[in-house]
């Protein structure tokens, strides 16, 4: 062994575990990026979807939307559990990013009101794509989740169906929206 070099640089075996435990932080760092991303997207979601009570106050679609509304929420609590249980932190700047891109995008998509049909339709249709990423995040989890202690707890599957439920919903809605704009 030369001067200065550790015993566990000249042991293979001794060198694989420090490359496992690089690996594993490498990983756990990108599960937190990721699931920040999907944080922001929910933080996005739930702005579209004030936008869209406040604007359908007092017809039919105000109780979709808050309903859906609750169910996101839920559903973003338990990501904000998981992200807890991870020893990570809630990214403020992607959060403050996804808002900001939201505000944009609620310029083009307009009021989206009962008199803006298709402003309606754009932003069904931007739930509807947030939702289905949500709906293959939980799958994901899901199929990693044997290899994460801090996962054991949650029912990715229950989380996969209610995100398709929701997807389905929303799809309705939209395609209602459609056949009245087309």
């Amino acid at each position: 062994m030369n001067r200065g070099e550790h015993p566990a640089e000249r042991d293979p075996s001794r060198h694989e575990v420090r490359y496992s435990i690089v690996t594993h932080s490498k990983s756990t760092s990108h599960l937190h990026t990721y699931l920040n991303d999907h944080l922001a997207g929910s933080v996005a979601a739930l702005e579209l979807l004030d936008h869209l009570v406040e604007h359908h106050d007092g017809n039919p679609l105000e109780k979709f939307f808050r309903d859906l509304r609750t169910e996101i929420s839920t559903d973003q609590e338990t990501l904000r559990t998981l992200i807890r249980k991870l020893g990570a932190e809630e990214s403020s700047v992607r959060k403050a990013g996804a808002w900001i891109t939201q505000k944009i995008g609620q310029m083009k998509i307009g009021t989206a009101d009962a008199d803006d049909r298709f402003g309606l339709l754009q932003a069904l249709e931007a739930l509807a794509l947030g939702i289905a990423g949500k709906k293959l995040l939980w799958r994901l989890l899901g199929a990693i989740a044997s290899h994460r202690p801090e996962f054991e707890e949650t029912d990715f599957r229950r989380l996969e169906t209610r995100a398709e439920e929701q997807v389905t919903r929303v799809e309705a809605e939209r395609l209602r929206t459609a056949r009245e704009i087309f």
